[in-house]
This record gives structure tokens, sequence and C-alpha cells, in this order.
């Protein structure tokens, strides 16, 4: 079904932009898996979130981990099974997780510092396919990332609402989880992409 929509679409686009070098049509193309990739998976998700009676707490959760998601980057699993797998263990788990967690306020504090610091230490991360080489981007998405890594420390702080302190937590959590070099280790995925490029053009 994947091959078949993004070969209408690519078609498509071949079509309207008959000028288009094979490496636009590349990124292009990417951009579109992606697209299908995320809205599928999301879709599978929130049926099995609502079955479950879990599909407020899932939104929140998805949301908590987009918001950082979105600028410090991460990896991406090699095939999109691998992609469903993960992401149902880190939000179906994960509103689990919230749900029996217990963590007083300073542990919370501590933990939430300690993602902080590898925010700012390790994103954006980028991937093989693609690597950020723009210097200035990286610096922009390092410093958003750090903000909002500060924003959610000082939340998880203060809040007086537990649950919405531990879904900020695992949210953050999660979204450290996939910029750590560690996980790319585990998944033998290449880290920091984009210093082999700066190597080549020295």
């Amino acid at each position: 079904m994947k091959k078949i929509i993004l070969g209408k679409c690519m078609n498509l686009v071949k079509k309207n932009n008959p000028t288009y070098h094979e490496e636009k049509l590349e990124e292009i193309r990417y951009g579109l898996e992606s697209i299908y990739l995320t809205y599928t998976k999301i879709f599978v998700i929130f049926v099995l979130a609502y079955f479950l009676g879990i599909i407020k707490e899932t939104f929140l959760l998805l949301l908590t981990y987009n918001i950082i998601r979105t600028f410090a980057f991460g990896i991406h699993a090699t095939k999109s099974i691998y992609c469903l797998i993960t992401s149902l263990m880190l939000f179906i788990g994960g509103v689990y997780i919230v749900k029996y967690m217990s963590l007083d306020i300073y542990v919370k504090t501590i933990i939430s510092i300690m993602l902080l610091i590898c925010i700012y230490k390790y994103a954006p991360a980028d991937t093989y396919k693609r690597p950020l080489i723009n210097e200035r981007k990286r610096k922009k998405y390092k410093v958003i990332s750090t903000i909002l890594g500060i924003a959610y420390v000082i939340l998880i702080t203060i809040l007086n609402n537990n649950i919405i302190s531990n879904y900020l937590l695992i949210g953050m959590l999660e979204s450290v989880i996939m910029i750590h070099p560690l996980i790319y280790k585990i998944f033998n995925l290449p880290f920091d992409n984009y210093k082999k490029y700066k190597l080549n053009t020295v």
C-alpha cells in the first residue's frame, strides 16, 4: 500500500515539475514517506488507545513528547514495523507508566535537570538519511530544544498537578531517549552524521 501511494504521488510530482533533479525528487519522496508513516502510525496508536480507553492520555503524551522532538529530532527506525512497535511501547506503554508512577517532586526535578543536560548536549540529533549539515540550523535547533527543556523543568517543578508533571517528565524522557547516542549504538546506526560531511569538505 505504501509503495503504491508514494509511487502515485511521485508520478504527480514528476509530471508537474519536470525540471526537478534527482536530489530534489529524493527529498520530496523522503518527506512524503515521513508524512505517510507518521499518519498511519498515529492512526494505529489512537485506534488501540480508543479500545483501551486511554485516548486523551495518549494524546497528552504524544503532545509533550513531540514538542521537544520537533526541534531535537532523533533516531528513526530503519523499518516502518519497527517504528510502529517502538511508538506503541513509548505512547501506549508510557501512558500506563504515568498512571502508576509515584515520584517525589525533588526526584522528578533532579531527573528533569539530568534530561535537560542531555538535551543541551545531544540535540539536535540527525540521521544518516537527513544529516543536519547547516551549522546555523543546528545551533538554532539546539537553542530552541534547550529553552523547551528549561520550560519543562520549571513546569515539572512548580505544577501542583502530579499527573500533568508526570506526562511532562515522561514526554521529556522519551524525547531524550530518541536523541541519546546509546540508542543509536543499540540499533547500530551512526550518530552525529553531519560531521562526516564536514570532514569530506576539508
